[in-house]
């Protein structure tokens, strides 16, 4: 349930209302300043609250909105306001900026995080990804170089200045992520590691949360829930392709998911068109789409020598190619009113 006020209320009107939620009620409250208006979240067993007495108590309520959605904190009725995550000098889900972030699927060596760093700092992006703990299907494959990856990201950091982005898969190396990395990813096998969720929800760093394989919208953001319902509001929620009955692609992606969850939720949304396609032909169509869809960023795998990677080569462009792709996306940007 969603309580509307009017702007021009005291502050200690505010917290006696609160108040009175809080001890009478029994109920939780999420509040959010607006520009017009207050607005506060109602959490728990709502079907205890008499509407009529209440607003006849505070005489101010403009509103109240019966939520049916079971995401409460996540939910953009709860927060009207767009909410911003700020990663280092940079702020994902700002309206005049589209976040770019690129880099290779893995860590691989020193000279090529630094490579690629540098060449995709120079050409405009914002972030640099790159996983040190791979999940991949078969235990066979490479997995990473795992803590000297951390380690080497950490440098190409230093060298270029850029953010890091990199794959979570275990709490144990929650202490060792917080240290290293500037924004903890959740792989879309791990979307509903609830355990984890939780974990990641207690730190004060921000999560890229990946939607599932074959995760509806609204299980993505139960998901986001219960990382905000541990404290920790800095999520930012990435579509990167649903697994589909179309062989053709490694993944469809579900262009119509980016307005939808931009609808449902005040959370920044940014898509992988990378892992969406698994073709490195069809990321710059995919990502000028999801621009032109609304996304609040993209995320793309670049490699010095994808023919050579030791992980998702296929699906990885290269340096120059990824300065291509942003002259693409400049005038698509343009038109939403964002800059890269």
């Amino acid at each position: 349930m969603v309580v509307v006020t009017r702007k021009d209320v005291t502050e200690e009107v505010i917290q006696e209302l609160i108040r009175i939620l809080n001890e009478e009620y029994n109920l939780k409250v999420q509040v959010n300043d607006g520009e017009n208006q207050n607005v506060f979240g109602l959490i728990g067993d709502v079907t205890v609250l008499d509407q009529d007495i209440l607003t006849s108590r505070f005489p101010f309520i403009e509103n109240i909105i019966k939520v049916s959605e079971p995401y409460k904190k996540a939910n953009r009725r709860f927060h009207p306001e767009d909410t911003i995550v700020k990663v280092g000098n940079f702020e994902i889900g700002a309206k005049n900026k589209l976040a770019i972030i690129a880099g290779p699927c893995s860590v691989e060596s020193e000279d090529q995080i630094k490579e690629v760093a540098k060449g995709v700092s120079g050409l405009g992006a914002t972030m640099l990804r790159g996983g040190a703990y791979k999940p991949r299907t078969s235990p066979y494959a490479f997995q990473g170089m795992q803590f000297e990856g951390l380690k080497l990201l950490k440098k190409a950091k230093e060298a270029t200045g850029l953010p890091i982005i990199s794959e979570i898969m275990s709490q144990d190396h929650i202490d060792m992520f917080v240290e290293y990395v500037d924004v903890l990813q959740v792989g879309a096998r791990n979307m509903q590691n609830f355990e984890l969720l939780k974990a990641l929800g207690k730190i004060n760093k921000p999560i890229l949360l990946k939607r599932g394989l074959a995760n509806t919208m609204e299980e993505l953001l139960m998901s986001a829930e219960y990382i905000m319902s541990g404290g920790n509001q800095q999520v930012i929620l990435c579509e990167r392709g649903i697994r589909t009955f179309e062989p053709y692609t490694r993944n469809t992606l579900d262009i119509s998911a980016i307005p939808v969850l931009k609808s449902k939720t005040h959370l920044p949304v940014v898509v992988d068109p990378s892992h969406s396609a698994g073709m490195s032909w069809l990321v710059q169509p995919l990502a000028k789409a999801a621009v032109a869809a609304g996304a609040d960023g993209i995320m793309v795998e670049v490699h010095n020598n994808p023919s050579k990677a030791l992980c998702d080569g296929n699906q990885s462009i290269t340096i120059p190619q990824f300065g291509q792709l942003i002259e693409q996306l400049k005038p698509i940007a343009a038109v939403e009113g964002r800059e890269i």
